[in-house]
Parts: structure tokens; sequence; C-alpha cells
């Protein structure tokens, strides 16, 4: 299959099912964390899944991100 192909396919998968294979081939390349590092990646992942779930925090469009960051640095 060509690259282009996989994307393809993979856009008929479900996200979770989409997000372990990216997962999966991050740490076949790069030979993954530290288990005591994963741990803690995994804790923070969890309390701001939470966050964002319950309202307590608001999620920015990137456009909003780039158009800030452009204001500061004067672009």
């Amino acid at each position: 299959m060509t690259i282009e192909q996989i994307v393809e396919e993979t856009r008929l998968w479900p996200a979770d099912t989409v997000a372990e294979l990216i997962d999966r081939i991050t740490l076949a390349k790069h030979g993954g964390l530290a288990p005591d590092r994963e741990a803690a990646w995994a804790e923070v992942a969890a309390r701001r899944s939470a966050e964002i779930d319950s309202g307590s925090e608001k999620l920015i469009p990137g456009e909003e991100v780039s158009a800030r960051i452009r204001r500061i640095v004067g672009r």
C-alpha cells in the first residue's frame, strides 16, 4: 500500500484505533518512554481529558492560537 492509501483507509477507522496505531508507530520508531515517564504522561493526559470533558478547561482553536502568536512576534 502507498502512504496515501493507508491515510485514506484510516479515515474510515474509529479515532481511538487511529490513535493506537500512531502510538505504536511512534514507540517503535523512537523506542518509547521509560515506564515512570509513560505513567506520568498517562496521568497528565487523563487529568487534562477530564478537565476538558467537565468544561473546567476550554479548548482554543488552532487558528486563534496562531493569530495570537503572530501578534506577539509581530508578524
